[in-house]
């Protein structure tokens, strides 16, 4: 059966997950473009995130994206990159739901502990999904977008974070399953004695 102490360090490593999404989504590396002048000694960097563009040699140095613009020539690209940000905003709410389901099967006592990893677990596995999905769809795009075939363009820290972030739900769910199958009833009391050969 799965104890309360399996479910606290569970929601902490979780929490953890979580807040590595949201920085893969709210930061602009999911896909990195930088090219060193040797002559002027200069580098230019361009970053793609799910909803904004970076460059170093505009002012402003970021927009939204993709915007109409570049929408205009491939509406593939922009379907799929939109369909990417989607998912991963959607993925956040998921995490949302399995830390109030965390909350709630550890404050329902014994018998919530018991079978409440089946939600917790089937939650996360949504989550992590969800996850790959989403960068799965825009590391499909790195390898088969003609925009990206330089290849100075490479995989930016933030879907990385996003990589492990999805990996950590899978783990979690299957050692909230281990858990449960592998550990002995949990007593909410402990027996008292008869007082007679008590010392």
């Amino acid at each position: 059966m799965t104890r309360m102490v399996v479910y606290g360090a569970a929601l902490s490593v979780f929490i953890v997950a979580t807040i590595l999404t949201i920085v893969s989504i709210l930061t602009t590396h999911w896909l990195d473009y930088e090219v060193h002048n040797v002559n002027t000694d200069t580098t230019f960097r361009h970053t793609l995130g799910l909803h904004h563009s970076c460059t170093s040699a505009s002012d402003p140095a970021c927009r939204p994206f993709p915007d109409d613009d570049d929408c205009a020539d491939d509406k593939f690209f922009c379907s799929m990159w939109r369909s990417s940000g989607f998912l991963l905003s959607f993925a956040t709410i998921v995490e949302l739901a399995t830390l109030v389901s965390f909350i709630v099967v550890m404050a329902g006592g014994k018998f919530k502990r018991e079978d409440g990893w089946k939600l917790v677990g089937g939650l996360l596995l949504v989550d992590a999904a969800i996850e790959f999905a989403g960068m799965g769809l825009v590391a499909y795009l790195f390898n088969n977008d003609q925009q990206f075939t330089s290849g100075d363009w490479s995989l930016g820290w933030s879907w990385i974070l996003c990589t492990v972030s999805a990996s950590v739900s899978v783990l979690i769910a299957a050692l909230l399953a281990l858990s449960a199958w592998l550990l002995p009833s949990e007593d909410d009391y402990e027996p008292l004695g008869d007082g007679v050969n008590d010392i």
